[in-house]
Order: structure tokens, then C-alpha cells, then sequence
């Protein structure tokens, strides 16, 4: 029924920048344990072969974790739903609905409004014995795989049309360093943060990532 609807858009900003930073960071671990000193095109070739299939790999599993989200969302207000239509006494049911909302909304409510809203939903057609997804779920599950798989792209593509490792690994690492200050840079904007203190800090956080993720073999 559509008032169980998913509370999540489909990919919201902050998913978005959250899937392109995951992205870059799989790939940079790949591309940060290449050695440019050593390395012949077959070495860049395997490298290439195992990011892309990598993020291909983590973006249909992040995708898998996207919908299992959505349904224990779905599931969630459902269970809310029966419990409030299933109240005994009206404080129990403010003490449900004031849960399930944000708490600066629950703060400005007065009782007669959490009433008003207990009665409505005492209205509402009787719910689903379960969640479902929905297309706007799938289609959101879908935009997280190809975020994660995208995001290598271009930090691969140096490598795909330069002759040698060494400046192509540069212009790679530059290429990622400008993505996640625009990640940072767009998640500053959309927190009420400074923009670029936090492009900065995404980059310095990024590489602080990478260098672990190398570290520890992974």
C-alpha cells in the first residue's frame, strides 16, 4: 500500500556521495599498490581487471545491502503501524508515534495533534501481513551498483591511454584526489559545513583510507 511506502528517495544526495566515495576508495587501494618502477603493461592490465571487478563485485552487494535496508525500513513501519492501531489507551499510542517520527517534529507536537494522527491511522485501510518491494526500491538498489562501478572509471582511464605507469599512476591520483574534494565538497553543502574545509578534509580522509586498505592487504 502506498502509505508504506519507503522513506528513502531514490538515492538521495547523501547516498550518492557516500557510493562514489566508497568507489574510489576500493579502487585507489588498487591503484596505490601498483608500483610504477616495475610495472609492465600486464601488471596495469591485471591491476585494471581486478578494481573494476572489484567495485563490479561490491556495487552489486552494496546494491543486495540497499534493498535488504529498504525492506527492514518497510518492515519497521509496518510493525509501527499494527502496534499504533493496536494501542489501548491514546498515551501509549503518542508514545508510538512520537518514536517513529523525528524528534524535533515530535517536540512541536501538541496531544490533540498526536490524536488527530492516531485517529487517522486508525482509518487507514488494514496494512499488508508484510513489506514488498517496490520499483523505486530496485531502481535505487541499481543506481548503488552503477555509483560504485562508475567511480573507478575515471581513475582507470589514465591507464588505459598512456603508454607508461608512472605518469599515468600521477594523473590517476589526481583525478581521484579532485573526485573526493567534490564528494567532500558537495557533503559540506548538504551538512550546512564549509565546503571546501571539507573537500580538503575528504581528500586528507581518503588517502588516510587508502593507506590503511593497502596496509592491511585488502
Amino acid at each position: 500500500m502506498d502509505s508504506m511506502k519507503s522513506s528513502k528517495r531514490v538515492l538521495d544526495p547523501i547516498d550518492r556521495v557516500s557510493e562514489v566515495l566508497f568507489g574510489l576508495i576500493m579502487v585507489l587501494s588498487f591503484t596505490g599498490s601498483l608500483s610504477v618502477a616495475t610495472a609492465g603493461r600486464d601488471d596495469v592490465r591485471v591491476m585494471l581487471v581486478g578494481a573494476l571487478g572489484c567495485n563490479l563485485a561490491w556495487g552489486i552487494i552494496d546494491g543486495v545491502f540497499y534493498l535488504m535496508g529498504c525492506l527492514a525500513d518497510k518492515g519497521r513501519g509496518l510493525a509501527t503501524l499494527r502496534a499504533v492501531r493496536g494501542s489501548k489507551s491514546s498515551r501509549e499510542a503518542t508514545r508510538l508515534i512520537a518514536d517513529a517520527i523525528p524528534t524535533v517534529v515530535a517536540s512541536v507536537l501538541r496531544q490533540e495533534e498526536f490524536e488527530t494522527l492516531h485517529q487517522r491511522l486508525q482509518q487507514l485501510p488494514e496494512p499488508p501481513a508484510r513489506a514488498y518491494l517496490r520499483r523505486d526500491d530496485w531502481l535505487g538498489a541499481t543506481g548503488v551498483a552503477v555509483l560504485v562501478f562508475f567511480s573507478t572509471i575515471p581513475v582507470a582511464l589514465p591507464f588505459l591511454f598512456m603508454q607508461h605507469a608512472g605518469p599515468a599512476l600521477r594523473v590517476s591520483n589526481a583525478v581521484a584526489i579532485a573526485m573526493l574534494f567534490f564528494c567532500g565538497f558537495a557533503f559540506g553543502r548538504m551538512t550546512g559545513r564549509r565546503p571546501v574545509r571539507i573537500g580538503i578534509a575528504m581528500v586528507l580522509l581518503g588517502a588516510v583510507l587508502v593507506a590503511l586498505t593497502v596496509a592491511l592487504g585488502g
